[in-house]
């Protein structure tokens, strides 16, 4: 087994103030909701930081990733996770983290949050994790032949964290962003976006989630990304779902007197729709692989 990815700590290069904050808060200062008035980005902030007082929570009830994504990986690599060096930055509670893991991955974790940093421990005590995020990462250069973004990519600034990718990566290593989002081809699927879009009336949440194109991914067209599309699903009791989709920054940010009573009328829906109180969740992973040149 090949030794894993060398811990470093990088000069942090020269940025503008909001750039200097989106590095700090491991959160996007341009082409995002934070780049725009004040209001905004402390909107934003305050969504970036919202897991780490829910991250048993996150842990619980949040879905995984399929087998065939990451079989998707190894096709799409041309080598097999055993034994490459992985980083999974943004590991939040380490769902995908665990999945590399099991696949013989040598497998180092990067999670800004302190709250979702200490659930991971818990739960992953022998895999690394160091604090830190995507824009300024604490790895030494051409050190892995795999970075990994699970759910965490639209957290960070890509005008600094792509040149970080390149700098961490070995020659021929590859950037791998990957989402879970809602199949809304699924009617009720569907219908309860459509209620959570009217709850957060300005937000656009649907919109927010599918921004997983090259061009949000990588603004300045530097990595020609390969997209794949898994589709899979789970069944779990109706209160998992309900609280997987508390889970959600925007809920995190919501008052819990607005947020009570979403669920509750959200629970009168489904029930309706699975009167077992068994939700069929659908999804549809959206992988976009980057790789880099081997010379």
């Amino acid at each position: 087994m090949t030794t894993p990815p060398t811990p470093h700590a990088p000069a942090a290069p020269t940025a503008s103030p909001a750039t200097a904050a989106a590095r700090e808060h491991g959160s996007p200062a341009h082409g995002s909701p934070a780049h725009g008035s004040s209001a905004q980005a402390a909107t934003h902030r305050a969504r970036a930081h919202s897991f780490n007082a829910a991250a048993a929570q996150y842990a619980a009830n949040r879905p995984s990733y399929p087998p065939a994504l990451f079989d998707a990986l190894e096709e799409l690599t041309g080598r097999p996770l055993e034994g490459a060096r992985v980083v999974d930055v943004g590991a939040g509670t380490g769902l995908a983290t665990a999945r590399l893991h099991e696949r013989g991955a040598d497998v180092i974790a990067v999670e800004p949050g302190a709250g979702m940093a200490a659930e991971f421990r818990r739960t992953l005590p022998g895999v690394p994790v160091l604090r830190g995020n995507g824009n300024a990462l604490p790895l030494a250069g051409h050190s892995a032949d795999l970075l990994t973004y699970a759910q965490s990519w639209h957290w960070t600034d890509p005008a600094l964290a792509v040149p970080e990718a390149l700098r961490v990566l070995r020659p021929g290593g590859a950037l791998a962003l990957w989402w879970n989002t809602e199949a809304l081809d699924v009617p009720w699927i569907a219908e309860s976006a459509r209620r959570v879009d009217r709850h957060f009336a300005g937000l656009n949440l649907s919109a927010e989630k599918r921004k997983f194109e090259a061009r949000f991914a990588d603004p300045t067209g530097t990595l020609d990304f390969v997209h794949r599309e898994i589709r899979w699903s789970r069944r779990v009791p109706l209160d998992i779902h309900l609280a997987n989709l508390g889970s959600h920054s925007a809920f995190l940010t919501d008052t819990e007197e607005r947020a009570a009573a979403f669920f509750a009328e959200e629970r009168r829906h489904l029930l309706s729709v699975f009167p077992d109180g068994l939700v069929e969740e659908t999804y549809d992973v959206h992988l976009l692989l980057g790789t880099t040149p081997t010379a």
